[in-house]
Protein backbone atom coordinates (compact mmCIF):
# COMPACT_ATOMS: atom_id res chain seq x y z
CA UNK A 1 0.00 0.00 0.00
CA UNK A 2 2.57 2.38 0.98
CA UNK A 3 4.20 1.76 -2.35
CA UNK A 4 1.85 2.29 -4.37
CA UNK A 5 1.04 5.64 -2.61
CA UNK A 6 4.87 6.51 -2.80
CA UNK A 7 4.29 5.90 -7.03
CA UNK A 8 1.51 8.23 -7.23
CA UNK A 9 3.09 11.12 -5.13
CA UNK A 10 6.36 10.13 -7.74
CA UNK A 11 4.27 9.68 -10.92
CA UNK A 12 2.29 13.47 -9.81
CA UNK A 13 6.01 14.85 -9.54
CA UNK A 14 6.72 14.12 -13.54
CA UNK A 15 4.07 16.47 -15.24
CA UNK A 16 3.02 20.10 -15.47
CA UNK A 17 -0.44 21.39 -14.89
CA UNK A 18 -2.18 23.56 -17.56
CA UNK A 19 -1.92 26.69 -15.64
CA UNK A 20 1.99 26.21 -15.40
CA UNK A 21 2.08 25.33 -19.01
CA UNK A 22 0.16 28.04 -19.92
CA UNK A 23 2.46 30.54 -17.65
CA UNK A 24 5.19 28.81 -19.17
CA UNK A 25 4.68 29.59 -22.63
CA UNK A 26 3.51 33.15 -21.43
CA UNK A 27 6.54 34.01 -20.31
CA UNK A 28 8.35 32.27 -23.34
CA UNK A 29 6.21 34.62 -25.93
CA UNK A 30 6.51 38.31 -23.72
CA UNK A 31 10.57 37.15 -23.93
CA UNK A 32 10.42 36.54 -27.71
CA UNK A 33 8.40 39.79 -28.36
CA UNK A 34 10.41 41.95 -25.96
CA UNK A 35 13.79 40.62 -27.86
CA UNK A 36 12.35 41.14 -31.37
CA UNK A 37 10.66 44.12 -30.85
CA UNK A 38 14.65 45.82 -29.35
CA UNK A 39 16.14 44.07 -32.04
CA UNK A 40 13.83 45.69 -34.40
CA UNK A 41 14.41 49.20 -33.10
CA UNK A 42 17.71 49.02 -32.94
CA UNK A 43 18.11 48.31 -36.37
CA UNK A 44 15.64 50.74 -37.61
CA UNK A 45 17.61 53.51 -35.80
CA UNK A 46 20.52 52.12 -37.29
CA UNK A 47 19.31 52.63 -40.55
CA UNK A 48 18.07 56.00 -39.82
CA UNK A 49 21.60 57.00 -38.84
CA UNK A 50 22.97 55.42 -42.07
CA UNK A 51 20.63 57.26 -43.69
CA UNK A 52 21.55 61.01 -42.25
CA UNK A 53 25.43 59.91 -43.08
CA UNK A 54 24.56 59.15 -46.55
CA UNK A 55 22.62 62.67 -47.04
CA UNK A 56 25.92 64.20 -45.74
CA UNK A 57 27.97 62.33 -48.30
CA UNK A 58 26.25 63.20 -51.30
CA UNK A 59 25.99 67.07 -49.82
CA UNK A 60 29.82 66.84 -50.44
CA UNK A 61 29.65 66.31 -53.85
CA UNK A 62 26.44 68.80 -54.33
CA UNK A 63 29.23 71.08 -52.52
CA UNK A 64 31.97 70.92 -54.96
CA UNK A 65 29.37 71.10 -57.84
CA UNK A 66 27.58 74.01 -56.33
CA UNK A 67 31.42 75.45 -56.27
CA UNK A 68 31.78 75.53 -59.86
CA UNK A 69 28.28 77.00 -60.56
CA UNK A 70 27.97 79.75 -58.72
CA UNK A 71 26.15 78.40 -55.79
CA UNK A 72 23.72 76.83 -57.80
CA UNK A 73 22.96 72.95 -56.97
CA UNK A 74 22.35 70.89 -60.48
CA UNK A 75 19.15 71.29 -62.58
CA UNK A 76 18.63 69.46 -65.50
CA UNK A 77 15.59 70.87 -67.55
CA UNK A 78 12.85 68.69 -67.61
CA UNK A 79 13.99 65.94 -65.45
CA UNK A 80 11.01 63.57 -64.27
CA UNK A 81 12.86 61.99 -60.89
CA UNK A 82 15.80 63.27 -59.13
CA UNK A 83 17.93 60.39 -60.90
CA UNK A 84 17.81 62.61 -64.01
CA UNK A 85 19.19 65.78 -61.99
CA UNK A 86 21.60 64.23 -59.38
CA UNK A 87 22.87 61.81 -62.04
CA UNK A 88 25.40 64.89 -63.36
CA UNK A 89 27.36 64.09 -59.54
CA UNK A 90 28.81 60.73 -60.81
CA UNK A 91 31.69 60.86 -61.98
CA UNK A 92 32.85 63.65 -61.85
CA UNK A 93 32.13 64.96 -58.74
CA UNK A 94 31.97 61.94 -56.82
CA UNK A 95 32.45 58.25 -58.20
CA UNK A 96 31.23 56.55 -54.86
CA UNK A 97 27.23 55.67 -55.51
CA UNK A 98 26.47 53.91 -52.51
CA UNK A 99 25.47 56.79 -50.59
CA UNK A 100 22.28 57.64 -53.14
CA UNK A 101 21.01 54.46 -51.50
CA UNK A 102 19.36 54.11 -48.39
CA UNK A 103 19.65 51.38 -46.11
CA UNK A 104 15.67 50.72 -45.17
CA UNK A 105 14.65 51.50 -48.67
CA UNK A 106 15.57 47.85 -49.90
CA UNK A 107 16.71 49.54 -53.36
CA UNK A 108 19.45 47.95 -55.31
CA UNK A 109 22.79 48.85 -55.11
CA UNK A 110 24.49 51.08 -57.43
CA UNK A 111 27.45 50.70 -59.61
CA UNK A 112 30.11 52.27 -58.34
CA UNK A 113 31.73 55.16 -60.40
CA UNK A 114 28.77 54.74 -62.82
CA UNK A 115 25.63 57.18 -63.91
CA UNK A 116 22.73 56.11 -62.17
CA UNK A 117 20.24 58.41 -64.65
CA UNK A 118 18.66 55.12 -65.69
CA UNK A 119 18.99 53.12 -62.51
CA UNK A 120 16.91 54.16 -59.30
CA UNK A 121 17.83 55.76 -56.30
CA UNK A 122 16.28 56.38 -52.84
CA UNK A 123 16.13 60.26 -52.20
CA UNK A 124 14.32 63.32 -53.13
CA UNK A 125 16.01 66.13 -54.46
CA UNK A 126 14.74 69.81 -54.59
CA UNK A 127 15.49 70.66 -57.95
CA UNK A 128 17.00 74.71 -58.25
CA UNK A 129 18.37 75.24 -54.90
CA UNK A 130 20.89 77.46 -54.32
CA UNK A 131 23.26 77.46 -51.25
CA UNK A 132 22.52 80.75 -50.48
CA UNK A 133 19.21 79.13 -48.94
CA UNK A 134 20.55 77.70 -46.43
CA UNK A 135 17.64 76.95 -43.80
CA UNK A 136 15.40 75.32 -47.34
CA UNK A 137 15.55 71.61 -47.84
CA UNK A 138 17.84 70.16 -50.60
CA UNK A 139 17.43 66.65 -50.44
CA UNK A 140 14.99 64.34 -48.01
CA UNK A 141 14.27 60.42 -48.28
CA UNK A 142 11.70 59.96 -50.81
CA UNK A 143 8.55 61.49 -50.46
CA UNK A 144 4.57 61.28 -50.34
CA UNK A 145 4.16 63.03 -53.26
CA UNK A 146 6.28 65.71 -54.58
CA UNK A 147 3.57 68.62 -54.04
CA UNK A 148 4.57 71.29 -51.67
CA UNK A 149 3.88 70.80 -47.68
CA UNK A 150 2.63 72.74 -44.95
CA UNK A 151 3.72 72.20 -41.24
CA UNK A 152 1.64 68.98 -39.74
CA UNK A 153 1.00 66.93 -43.64
CA UNK A 154 2.22 63.93 -44.37
CA UNK A 155 6.10 64.05 -45.63
CA UNK A 156 6.47 61.06 -45.46
CA UNK A 157 4.69 57.57 -45.44
CA UNK A 158 2.76 56.56 -42.44
CA UNK A 159 1.72 53.51 -42.51
CA UNK A 160 4.90 52.46 -44.11
CA UNK A 161 3.77 51.75 -47.28
CA UNK A 162 3.56 53.50 -50.82
CA UNK A 163 5.73 56.25 -52.10
CA UNK A 164 7.98 57.74 -48.85
CA UNK A 165 8.09 54.37 -47.20
CA UNK A 166 12.03 54.36 -46.91
CA UNK A 167 11.79 53.72 -42.80
CA UNK A 168 8.60 52.00 -43.30
CA UNK A 169 6.26 54.91 -41.42
CA UNK A 170 9.17 56.58 -39.10
CA UNK A 171 9.46 59.29 -40.53
CA UNK A 172 12.91 60.08 -42.90
CA UNK A 173 15.98 62.68 -42.98
CA UNK A 174 16.27 66.10 -44.57
CA UNK A 175 19.28 67.51 -45.73
CA UNK A 176 19.49 71.07 -45.74
CA UNK A 177 21.34 73.50 -48.00
CA UNK A 178 23.70 74.20 -45.39
CA UNK A 179 24.30 70.81 -45.12
CA UNK A 180 22.81 70.15 -41.74
CA UNK A 181 20.99 66.38 -41.71
CA UNK A 182 17.25 66.69 -39.79
CA UNK A 183 15.59 63.49 -38.58
CA UNK A 184 11.87 63.65 -38.34
CA UNK A 185 8.82 61.91 -37.67
CA UNK A 186 6.47 61.20 -40.91
CA UNK A 187 4.71 64.71 -41.01
CA UNK A 188 6.55 67.87 -42.13
CA UNK A 189 7.95 69.39 -39.22
CA UNK A 190 8.20 73.15 -40.98
CA UNK A 191 6.45 74.69 -44.33
CA UNK A 192 8.38 72.61 -47.70
CA UNK A 193 7.52 75.23 -50.22
CA UNK A 194 8.21 75.23 -53.83
CA UNK A 195 9.13 78.94 -54.69
CA UNK A 196 11.47 80.85 -56.90
CA UNK A 197 11.23 78.15 -59.36
CA UNK A 198 11.92 75.04 -57.16
CA UNK A 199 11.09 71.82 -58.18
CA UNK A 200 10.48 68.98 -55.74
CA UNK A 201 11.89 65.48 -58.00
CA UNK A 202 10.90 61.94 -56.21
CA UNK A 203 13.40 59.33 -57.18
CA UNK A 204 11.34 56.94 -60.23
CA UNK A 205 8.86 54.32 -58.94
Amino acid sequence: MRSEEKYCIVGARRGFSLIELLITTALILTMFVMTYGSRTKSRDLRQMQQCSRNLQSVFVALDIYANEHGGAFPVVTNAPSSEAALAVLVPKYTAITSPFICPGSGDADLPGGESFARRKISYAYYMGRRRAEVAEPLMTDEQVDVSAKTTGRPLFSQSGKGPGSNHKGKGGNILNADGRVQTTGPTAPRPFLLNNGVTLLNPRR
